[in-house]
């Protein structure tokens, strides 16, 4: 984080300051079956907030929210006065490392990074397989489950990493052999212009040959082939491309491309989306940005580009989520956007970004994203504000059972903090 940037402290640290507690810490909750969360403050994200809110949960699903609900009979009553309940947060895009494997087939379930992204309030990733052109099919991962139940939806996108002239190659977010230590500088890797513009077009001849086939494909099905199968509902509209373009030349072609191909996409890692913001909302775009910490791409960009960004995309009116685009980092979602309040963006927002919007952007606002009557039961407890740093995350609801809020971060926290 950048000094002197980090998320408004508000009231769960003066809650915690003057000793105030909740009573949720204590709460025994249901495997399964019917339960209400009552007396906590309801942050719908659709809606208006509810004081003193009540929500009913039975099979995974919600049943109802507001105030003085009357649970049927058996009803387990989890009394969350003083706290605050939210609808889980979504990555937008979780780097997936195995581009060769389906995003949930390579899925570990008990991965230690999922545990601790549990822990900071995060329910649901949308997995992106890495490669070239058309690297993949993107799914949403629910982070509490089996990994025969772990899936939401099978496919939400089919990623596209869209060719670009690159003299100077833009790093990753995330280096495979790093952890937590950020590059104190960056290494430019420069190729001569005519050998980037010879890649490029070879790329793009690719591509085109490759759309070509998929509607060859389409229109004959002769002896079946799993690559053109997966584009069939990208070409017929039912799911978008999942374009990764991240300089503005790079978005320009991306959104020609699609117009010719008549396809939707979604512009993912854009970067400089902000260079061209009439003209994705002339299209009705919608975007998923990269993490909000991080280095401006050129040396004469603005130092805060990155965090003015989202808040110059709401402005626009343009629906935009916000992806770590790590494997690692995905516990520090809420971070991510909450870095882009001081610089603009409202901060109802800002949860919106890791909320609702992600799911609507991947056409799962009916399911996921919002507390809302018949959605899916991804609810998380807590005594704050969860993009603030200083709120802790009391429990975690996915699919209306709770997980387990135990990781290592926690263990070692504990281990150490006991020491004399």
């Amino acid at each position: 984080m950048i000094a002197g940037r980090m998320p408004a402290v508000g009231a769960a640290f003066w809650l915690a300051f003057f000793g105030v507690s909740l009573v949720v810490q204590a709460q025994e909750v249901p495997a399964e079956g019917a339960f209400l969360l009552r007396g906590g403050t309801v942050h719908t994200i659709s809606g208006p907030l509810i004081e003193n809110g009540s929500v009913l949960v039975r099979n995974g699903r919600i049943l109802a929210v507001g105030r003085d609900l009357q649970p049927p009979e058996g009803t387990q009553i989890i009394d969350v006065h003083g706290g605050h309940i939210y609808p889980g947060m979504i990555d937008s895009a979780y780097r997936h490392l195995t581009p060769q494997r389906n995003s949930v087939n390579g899925t570990d379930p008990a991965s230690e990074q999922f545990a601790a992204a549990r822990g900071n309030g995060v329910t649901s990733v949308v997995e992106m397989p890495e490669g070239e052109l058309i690297a993949g099919q993107l799914s949403l991962i629910r982070l509490d489950a089996s990994a025969s139940d772990s899936t939401t939806a099978a496919v939400v996108a089919i990623h596209l990493s869209f060719p670009a002239i690159e003299t100077t190659r833009i790093p990753p977010h995330e280096v495979a052999d790093d952890d937590d230590e950020p590059a104190t500088a960056r290494e430019e890797l420069t190729v001569p212009y005519p050998e980037a513009k010879r890649v490029y077009s070879e790329k793009m001849k690719q591509l085109t040959a490759f759309f070509e086939g998929a509607r060859r494909y389409r229109r004959t099905h002769r002896d079946v082939d799993p690559r053109y199968e997966a584009m069939i509902p990208v070409l017929d509209g039912l799911q978008p491309l999942f374009v990764t373009a991240v300089r503005e030349r790079e978005i320009r072609d991306a959104i020609s491309f699609a117009d010719r191909q008549k396809v939707r996409i979604v512009l993912a890692d854009a970067f400089e989306a902000y260079k061209v913001l009439p003209l994705i909302k002339a299209h009705n775009i919608r975007v998923v940005l990269g993490p909000t910490f991080s280095l401006p791409l050129n040396r004469d960009d603005p130092y805060d580009v990155s965090y003015t960004t989202p808040a110059m995309l709401y402005k626009a009116g343009i629906r935009f989520s916000i992806g770590t685009f790590s494997s690692r980092l995905t516990r520090n979602l809420p971070y991510q956007a909450a870095a882009a309040v001081p610089f603009g963006l409202p901060p109802d927002e800002a949860y919106k970004a890791v909320s609702l919007n992600a799911a609507e952007i991947f056409g799962l606002g009916r399911r996921l994203g919002s507390i809302d009557e018949g959605k899916i039961a991804d609810l998380i407890v807590t005594d704050g504000n969860p993009l603030e740093i200083t709120t802790q995350v009391k429990m975690v609801f996915i699919n209306g059972k709770p997980a387990d809020l135990d990781s290592r971060q926690k263990r070692l926290y504990e281990e150490y903090i006991a020491r004399p």
